[in-house]
């Protein structure tokens, strides 16, 4: 079915939500693909004439071409209806059809992704608070995504990658257009250091300007926070700031130069609520989040002993108490209590309040 999804993204002047529709009423893209003017009327609310404009387009279209152009091209792509399509980016209200991906998005951590924006022609002032708070997140599992523009964008990337971070870049075209060339070396690099560029719109499609707000969605929606580093009254940076809003994803903002007309923007989100940021840690808390190092991250289970294992799962569900531990395992107290010690300094789990243990 993979194709059908292909040929409606690559129609041009049909839209996603026009798409999920379709799909929602059909309950099969195959059947929305193929509707006829008859079915499509019996759709309550949807448009005369973008039903009108699909139909005109649709024969243009071949399905197993446009999926053959893709998968020539290299490009990798989940379907809305993959299960591994993110999750988060499910949730907002207009989720692309098809995300198009080059790279590894499976080595991102898509549960500690933290989108960063701002104004492309960012100040000295504003690139720095933005190296210095993600380089005190270096060697974590936090994701990095934003959109790939000058400016900021390519300030958060080049950090990401400098400290050990997955980044994610969100493109405004299709992957037969670098935007802006200047980033040509950029996309390269986010590709082998295992990010991954992104974008919902098929390979021939122009970085059109409308389609850089439309991006925008996506930076947000694919995050669980938004960090603004600075921003104009009318930018781009703001709609994003918006839209994390709108889907309910916590924003945050660096402080910056009030002499600056580009942290105007910055200073109307503050006051009206978004978290201010001048350090990674204000980041964790504002999210929630606790983190350990990537390598750490990689211990699988079977690396562990069968008493470490034991414990370990035994604390899977809730935090337990040290004698509630060594009943349960059996394991003596002298033994528990240098096992509890190795497994905390491996960072797996952690001693809460008392004689209290919890897994990380």
């Amino acid at each position: 079915m993979d194709k059908y999804w292909i040929a409606f993204s690559a129609i041009e002047q049909v839209d996603s939500p026009f798409v999920q529709r379709l799909y929602n009423y059909f309950g099969d893209i195959e059947r929305a693909y193929n509707a006829t003017q008859s079915e499509f009327s019996q759709i309550e609310g949807l448009s005369v004439k973008k039903a009108e404009n699909f139909l005109k387009q649709r024969d243009k279209v071949n399905p197993d071409k446009a999926l053959d152009t893709v998968l020539n091209k290299g490009i990798s792509f989940y379907t809305f209806e993959h299960p591994s399509y993110p999750k988060m980016l499910k949730e907002i209200s207009n989720p692309p059809i098809v995300l198009y991906y080059k790279g590894n998005i499976k080595n991102c951590n898509l549960e500690r992704t933290l989108a960063v924006v701002g104004s492309r022609k960012a100040s000295y002032n504003a690139k720095e608070s933005v190296e210095k708070i993600l380089s005190e997140l270096d060697g974590t599992d936090l994701c990095i995504v934003s959109g790939l523009a000058s400016g900021i964008d390519t300030t958060a990337h080049r950090c990401a990658l400098r400290h050990g971070l997955k980044t994610i870049g969100v493109i405004a075209s299709g992957f037969d257009y670098t935007y802006p060339a200047s980033n040509k070396d950029l996309y390269r690099e986010i590709e082998e250091n295992g990010g991954a560029i992104i974008t919902e719109y098929y390979p021939s499609f122009e970085p059109l300007k409308f389609r850089f707000p439309e991006r925008n969605r996506i930076v947000s929606g694919i995050s669980f926070g938004t960090l603004v580093a600075e921003a104009s009254l009318k930018s781009g940076a703001l709609i994003t700031a918006n839209l994390t809003l709108e889907q309910g994803r916590e924003l945050m903002c660096i402080p910056g130069v009030i002499t600056n007309p580009n942290t105007e923007g910055i200073y109307k989100l503050l006051k009206n609520g978004a978290t201010l940021v001048t350090c990674a840690q204000d980041i964790l808390e504002a999210l929630n989040w606790e983190i350990k190092p990537a390598e750490q991250l990689k211990m699988d289970l079977s690396e562990l002993n069968a008493d470490e294992q034991k414990v370990v799962e035994f604390l899977e569900i809730e935090e337990k108490g040290f004698d509630e531990i060594s009943s349960e395992t059996n394991i003596s107290t002298n033994d528990l209590l240098i096992l509890l010690t190795t497994l905390e300094l491996k960072g797996i789990i952690k001693q809460t309040t008392g004689d209290r243990y919890k897994k990380v």
